[in-house]
C-alpha cells in the first residue's frame, strides 16, 4: 500500500512563505510523476504544480507561476512545494499525488491558511 504523507502547512501572513513536503516511504518513488493539488472551500480541486519522474520537468498553473516551486529528492522519497509571496487566495488544502504504472495515489492533505 502506497502511503503519501504531507506536512508543512499552517497559518501564515500574506507575503509569507511555506515549504510543503510530501514523503512517500517504501515505494519506487523515482518512477512516479508527482503533482501538488489544492482545494479551497467551495471550489474544485486544482492542479498547481507537477514534476516528472524522468528529467524532473516541471509545470505550474498560471495562477502560481513565479511564486511556487516544485522539486523532488529521490534519495529521500520526498517531493517539495516551496510557496512564496502567499496570498489569501492561496488558502486551501494542499495534497500530493503520485502517478505511474496506471495508478494514482493520494496523500491526506495539509492545510494552508493565509491570513493577517
Amino acid at each position: 500500500q502506497v502511503q503519501l504523507v504531507e506536512s508543512g502547512g499552517g497559518l501564515v501572513q500574506p507575503g509569507g512563505s511555506l515549504r510543503l513536503s510530501c514523503a512517500a516511504p517504501g515505494f519506487t518513488f523515482r518512477s512516479y510523476d508527482m503533482n501538488w493539488y489544492r482545494q479551497a472551500p467551495g471550489k474544485e480541486r486544482e492542479l498547481v504544480a507537477g514534476i516528472s519522474s524522468v528529467g524532473g520537468r516541471t509545470n505550474y498553473a498560471d495562477s502560481v507561476k513565479g511564486r511556487f516551486t516544485i522539486s523532488r529528492d529521490n534519495a529521500k522519497n520526498t517531493v517539495y512545494l516551496q510557496i512564496n509571496s502567499l496570498k489569501p487566495e492561496d488558502t486551501a488544502v494542499y495534497s500530493c499525488a503520485a502517478i505511474g504504472s496506471g495508478n494514482k495515489y493520494w496523500g491526506q492533505g495539509t492545510q494552508v491558511t493565509v491570513s493577517s
